[in-house]
């Protein structure tokens, strides 16, 4: 008997055999169980991780004479039918390699013939986004009003390339990635039926190296079993994998925790006999990094994660800002790894790049050295020998309910609230006693004078000052600066003064004379 290799043996026949997709079988169950099946359904997702398999599923739950619980009962003909390949009414296509509109339409002009065996007729069409934009045109009209029984399945793993108006006739299924604990479970299952001896280790290697993919973590699974010679054990795993299974992410992470630049170097040194892909080596550490940085935050967050004993270890050891900083480099450092002489030495600089810049106890950086009398930059700025900047702030006095006349027009205005004080504000004061006050208007401002507000103003100037005044309100050119006028001058005076402050700073004087440095002046603000 020819072999079959794991990934096609232990493909799942029901609902209750897949792993890791429990929202979408849900969704299907639900279906069956009400009688309110879509008229097409598109899965979606990366390889490897049930598409095809829950749509074959769907396929024989729909036609099945028996359902158990809304699971097809895989024993009567039709579902034997479907397992083999031999029914009917499940059409399967691939649409990679049947792209042209000749095929799409020779497709649909069988769909309008009722089903020879079951009581749909289903059509599956694996790869959708390959058809072309022509093949899309035809199937739209068929898609959106099939025949009672016609039920259209689609699978891709680039939806993006779905045309909008078909993704609009489909009811969207979206299977994630599976978890390593997910694959390392239904590996040692799968082992434990098929008889093979097994080390837990070196099955969590394998499903790290799965990355979300049942079918490529079985496909592992099947070189592992061949090159342990009918068994999986670790250092079998190790050699066989190479550099993914060294977890060199570990090692090189438990010397950032320690700062011990030397045992960093020797791991990239002994990485590189086996030839290793350093960029994908930086992405794995990055998504250390933000595992241990979710549970510095939240502690048992990633209960089902197979390295939690590690990721809390370090969680303990690395200080929050440690943990956002190596993440951030190494985020940035991407791109270093195409720009430096090899990918070796840009990994190198980013590791060595963590360490140079990685907080000593207390909070601070490493002091620079950069001349004697300098102020060295990471300086808390309370300790630069600096002068403090004169900072000229607007004259607000606070007033009583009921101020003196003596007061002046800055003090009323101050009183005053919304829109009336931004009229007054723009306005000088001429005369001002116990029943008139006089008041003058610059020109330029002449289009907020109306009624209205000149009646609001009054009013206004009646309950603070608590007379009764009469407002007079003469439009001229002011020569005197209003008090908006006089808070705009100090804002300007005060920008000045920190603008100034900061050209005489040191530090920022000694960074334009040694690194070409500039002052951008908008982004200086005063406190």
């Amino acid at each position: 008997m020819n072999y079959q290799v794991l990934a096609r043996k232990w493909r799942p026949h029901n609902f209750t055999e897949v792993v890791g997709q429990t929202h979408v079988i849900t969704s299907l169950t639900n279906a069956l169980k009400h009688n309110r099946l879509h008229q097409a359904y598109l899965f979606t997702g990366t390889r490897g991780v049930g598409k095809t398999t829950l749509a074959r599923i769907l396929a024989k739950a729909m036609n099945c004479e028996n359902l158990q619980n809304f699971n097809p009962c895989g024993q009567c003909d039709i579902c034997l039918a479907v397992d083999e390949g031999r029914f009917l009414d499940l059409i399967e296509v691939d649409a990679a390699s049947r792209t042209k509109v000749e095929d799409t339409r020779d497709l649909l002009d069988n769909a309008q013939y009722a089903p020879n065996q079951g009581r749909y007729k289903v059509y599956l069409i694996d790869e959708v986004h390959m058809l072309s934009g022509h093949s899309f045109n035809a199937l739209l009209k068929t898609l959106e009003e099939p025949p009672a029984h016609v039920k259209f399945l689609l699978a891709t793993t680039d939806p993006h390339k779905i045309p909008v108006t078909v993704l609009s006739r489909c009811l969207q299924l979206n299977l994630k990635r599976l978890l390593p604990s997910e694959i390392f479970t239904q590996m040692g299952f799968i082992l434990g039926q098929e008889n093979i001896a097994f080390e837990p280790d070196a099955l969590k290697l394998i499903s790290r190296a799965a990355d979300g993919s049942m079918r490529d973590g079985l496909s592992l699974l099947d070189q592992a079993i061949v090159y342990g010679n009918g068994a999986v054990n670790n250092d079998d795993v190790h050699a066989m994998l190479g550099s993914i299974a060294q977890q060199p992410v570990e090692s090189i992470l438990q010397a950032l925790a320690n700062a011990d630049a030397p045992a960093i170097l020797n791991q990239i040194d002994d990485l590189s006999q086996l030839n290793p892909d350093f960029s994908d080596l930086l992405q794995q550490l990055l998504q250390f990094l933000h595992r241990v940085a979710l549970v510095q935050y939240v502690p048992g967050v990633l209960t089902h994660d197979l390295d939690v004993e590690l990721v809390a270890h370090l969680a303990k050891t690395m200080s929050l800002e440690d943990v956002q900083l190596y993440y951030q480099i190494g985020l940035l450092g991407q791109k270093d790894l195409e720009l430096a002489p090899d990918p070796r030495s840009g990994f190198e600089m980013v590791m060595l790049r963590m360490l140079t810049f990685r907080p000593v106890k207390g909070g601070d950086t490493q002091p620079i050295q950069i001349q004697q009398n300098a102020v060295p930059i990471s300086q808390p700025r309370q300790q630069a020998q600096i002068g403090t900047p004169q900072v000229i702030q607007p004259h607000v006095p606070q007033i009583s309910s009921a101020p003196s006349f003596s007061d002046n027009w800055e003090t009323i205005v101050s009183g005053l609230k919304g829109m009336t004080k931004q009229f007054a504000s723009r306005c000088l004061l001429e005369q001002l006693d116990e029943t008139q006050c006089h008041l003058s208007l610059d020109p330029q401002f002449q289009s907020l004078l109306d009624q209205d507000s000149s009646a609001k103003l009054e009013n206004a100037l009646r309950e603070l000052l608590a007379k009764p005044l009469k407002l007079h309100i003469e439009v001229k050119t002011l020569d005197m600066a209003t008090p908006a006028q006089q808070v705009v001058h100090a804002q300007e005076n005060r920008q000045q003064a920190a603008v100034d402050a900061i050209h005489q700073d040191p530090n920022v004087i000694y960074a334009k004379e040694h690194f070409d440095a500039q002052v951008l002046p908008e982004t200086i603000q005063p406190y």
